[in-house]
């Protein structure tokens, strides 16, 4: 089969599609045909290198976390999906950016998205679903509501595609959302609910609310001021900037043992009663992954950058 793969670290033109033996569903896993798989800046940082230490590989690897497409194969132990079903999941150590990937966990597709946005999705609701069940935004819910509880979270970075994601989901369990963002994305982020204001240095000079809490997602160092907003390092949390220990700040990581099923779930429930969109910032075939991963690369992608497979 063909895949989009690196045999060294490099730059996104260490991408090359190639052929590669198929995977095969083992136990409590899912095989699909891909339809379409995202590219995150995590695809980026690994493939770059700059996550050896964090991911270690063998190489050859085949590059995507998160896709979508039609159930071809079940393995031992899987029983809420049968072959033929349309699901978008993640895959814990890759491969998904080829004509058959195997999932880890899934959730079935909604009828309103896109493979192109499902197969993006995955890995940013898996994220954004972490980072606000850690910060205590409504945490633990798994139903959309109606209404601010009065909590206030401030979201650096919310234009990309876990941004994006995050500042629905906070959206809809009733928090007031800050959206950090160059001006160009302002109305987009009004339009997803938060109040927008201009990413970079002197945040609180520019944020007038109080802040209860703040997501780091862009990883501008931008923790001491977030600190300083909130007020307490344990109501601030970063997906990206390794140097949250230095203030005292949590630093989230994909934890495989968390329900990752519960949490697409989740996700696909916010889709289907129009409380949650994947947005897309650009679409490229999988031939051109080298070009894909430049553009997540310029850190202005407004939502999730995708490769539709084959």
């Amino acid at each position: 089969m063909k895949a989009l793969q690196f045999a060294g670290y490099g730059e996104p033109n260490v991408l090359v599609v190639a052929d590669v033996p198929e995977p095969h569903a083992g136990p409590g896993e899912i095989r699909i045909a891909v339809r379409a798989a995202g590219v995150s800046p995590g695809d980026a940082a690994i493939r770059s290198g700059a996550w050896r230490d964090r991911v270690p590989l063998t190489l050859p690897y085949v590059v995507g976390l998160d896709a979508a497409g039609v159930v071809d194969e079940v393995g031992d132990g899987v029983d809420d999906v049968r072959v033929g079903d349309p699901v978008f999941g993640l895959r814990f150590r890759g491969g998904t950016t080829a004509e058959h990937a195997l999932l880890d966990a899934w959730a079935p597709k909604p009828a309103g998205m896109t493979w192109e946005q499902a197969g993006g999705a995955a890995g940013s609701i898996e994220t954004a679903v972490r980072a606000l069940d850690a910060l205590g935004i409504e945490a633990g819910r798994r139903a959309p509501i109606d209404g601010a509880d009065g909590r206030t979270v401030l979201i650096d970075g919310a234009a990309g595609g876990v941004g994006a994601i995050a500042v629905q989901i906070a959206v809809a369990r009733g928090a007031r959302v800050i959206g950090t963002a160059s001006p160009a994305n302002h109305a987009f982020l009004a339009g997803l609910g938060a109040i927008p204001i201009e990413y970079g240095p002197g945040l609180p000079d520019r944020v007038e609310l109080p802040i209860d809490a703040a997501l780091d997602v862009a990883g501008h160092g931008s923790i001491a001021e977030l600190v300083r907003l909130t007020g307490d390092p344990d109501a601030v949390l970063t997906l990206i900037d390794p140097r949250a220990g230095e203030h005292g700040v949590r630093l989230s990581r994909f934890d495989p043992t968390a329900d990752l099923r519960g949490a697409l779930r989740y996700g696909a429930g916010l889709v289907d009663v129009g409380r949650l969109v994947a947005h897309l910032a650009d679409v490229y075939r999988m031939t051109e992954g080298a070009a894909a991963h430049a553009r997540v690369a310029t850190g202005h992608a407004r939502g999730k950058v995708v490769l539709t497979v084959p």
